[in-house]
């Protein structure tokens, strides 16, 4: 075992509390990327982008725009990953105003947005590339030792999600050393793709193939 794994084994693993599910949504899609707006969690679902009440439930809007993986809102717009590029989205209209290429060109997974950067997870690649919102420039790399589906900040913590070899969790890591440090372990079969915090103490997590997304309580700092 690597002196990584070995580090991520001595955390302990306590299990994620689920309080809430939100789907499956119209046509049973995959949920890919989530985010939340303040008011709203969206979520990438096949060819489509809805906008979800958390407190009824409903479906608020639905804007026409295919998305394969990660979403981000930056608190005035959306930001889509869709294939090898990424979108940035006027929420109200829908409109792409500009698009910037994917760093992993197809294989990125998660993403968030944070001190005016976007980070975007790399799945198989298990680490978190901060990129330029602009160019799509890289900026710095944060490695894992389990493959990244969500990203997100809260808080000035990093936490992302993992599903791999049917277990998945919700981790809080050392965004300079990438070292885990809190491990929230899913039901069994149950698997994280996209994460977003609400800003205060739920994570949002598509559930991939589910066609649902759940609330997780966020603990407290160990």
């Amino acid at each position: 075992m690597s002196a990584s794994k070995a580090k991520a084994a001595e955390v302990p693993t306590r299990p994620a509390e689920i309080v809430r599910e939100y789907g499956p949504f119209e046509g049973n899609p995959s949920v890919a990327g989530v985010t939340h707006d303040g008011t709203r969690v969206w979520a990438a679902v096949g060819d489509r982008m809805l906008a979800i009440d958390p407190v009824s439930g409903e479906t608020a809007r639905s804007l026409a725009h295919p998305g394969s993986a990660g979403t981000a809102f930056d608190g005035k717009h959306l930001y889509q990953i869709d294939g090898t590029r990424i979108d940035k989205i006027d929420p109200a209209t829908g409109k792409v105003l500009a698009s910037i290429p994917a760093p992993g060109q197809g294989m990125d997974s998660g993403m968030a947005w944070a001190e005016g950067s976007l980070w975007v997870g790399q799945h198989r690649g298990r680490r978190i590339l901060q990129i330029d919102p602009a160019t799509g420039a890289i900026l710095r790399s944060i490695e894992s030792n389990r493959f990244v589906t969500g990203v997100t900040w809260v808080d000035g913590e990093l936490w992302h999600g993992t599903w791999e070899a049917e277990e998945s969790e919700i981790r809080r890591i050392d965004p300079a050393s990438g070292e885990v440090l809190q491990r929230l372990e899913m039901p069994k079969g149950v698997g994280v793709s996209g994460l977003e915090s609400d800003g205060d103490d739920l994570f949002y997590c598509g559930g991939g193939n589910s066609g649902k997304i759940r609330a997780v309580r966020r603990p407290a700092s160990d």
